[in-house]
């Protein structure tokens, strides 16, 4: 059984600025209109034994495995670029940074878009998709999103962009969490900076995260290597590595401090219970 609370002691020494970025981001996921609260921010104080079998380790499982004796799993398939689709246990469908392709199956339930290049959104999604959650406000100021979806709470935290003539937009871009099955699922969007101490107090937790690792249009691959050694994910999945050079340089940055897979399928399924026991980059076919 998982306990989750935040202890007091926690907050002793915490710079300002981050207190009150947490304070913000608790009063956001814990209004009354919310369903579901977050987890993300919380502190695991007592875990449960489990020994995976073989056939489950290193941690994640192939869509096709029975997994009936496990914790609830969410699927996780890698359509293309930064898009990933998500299923939930109760069929939630999300396309992350949905540019109009959200990869076979039913039409999305949620999809979350950034608007730093055109294949990271479209103006004119399908009139099916139940929510479309923009990373920044059309109207100006960050987009704020804090949506329950049956078993899924979605929220944002925003950064800001580089624009082409050399200036920034702020709050251009979403880094975009998902709280499902007890696991919290980021995806770092189109970043362009190591968000700051306050940015990192409203992400929180997080067990699985999507990384950008092409190393010039976002992040740079030394400031994202170092952004994820910090968030310590049990598992890290790059996306938009647009060359394999790219890719095999963020692999031999990540190797001191984290397990390397490579998978034979785009999609896999996860749960609390198939973590990986050491921090691992799972590589899934595609770009």
């Amino acid at each position: 059984m998982f306990r989750f609370g935040l202890p007091v002691g926690f907050l002793v020494g915490l710079p300002v600025g981050v207190l009150a970025g947490l304070a913000f981001t608790l009063a956001a996921v814990l209004t009354p209109n919310t369903a579901q609260a977050s987890k993300c921010f919380a502190y695991v104080e007592q875990v449960p034994e489990f020994q995976p079998s073989p056939s489950s380790a290193p941690g994640f499982i192939p869509a096709a495995f029975s997994a009936a004796q496990l914790a609830p799993s969410v699927q996780i398939t890698y359509v293309t670029h930064s898009t990933f689709r998500l299923e939930t246990p109760e069929g939630v469908v999300i396309a992350t940074d949905y540019a109009g392709f959200a990869g076979a199956g039913v039409v999305p339930t949620v999809v979350t878009m950034n608007h730093a290049h055109e294949t990271h959104y479209t103006a004119f999604p399908d009139p099916a998709i139940r929510h479309v959650l923009r990373g920044w406000n059309p109207q100006g100021g960050p987009a704020k999103h804090n949506l329950t979806v049956e078993d899924v709470l979605i929220r944002n935290v925003p950064t800001d962009i580089r624009r082409w003539d050399g200036g920034a937009e702020r709050d251009g871009n979403s880094i975009f969490i998902f709280e499902v099955a007890d696991l919290c699922i980021g995806h770092l969007g189109h970043l362009h900076h190591k968000p700051t101490p306050e940015q990192l107090a409203m992400i929180g937790r997080l067990d699985v995260v999507f990384a950008p690792v092409d190393g010039s249009y976002t992040l740079d691959l030394p400031t994202m290597i170092e952004l994820l050694k910090e968030l310590r994910a049990s598992l890290v999945i790059p996306m938009h590595s647009f060359s394999d050079s790219s890719l095999r340089l963020f692999l031999a940055g990540m190797l001191s401090d984290f397990e390397l897979d490579m998978a034979k399928d785009a999609t896999i399924e996860i749960s609390l219970t198939t973590l990986p026991r050491q921090p691992t980059v799972l590589v899934l076919p595609g770009r």
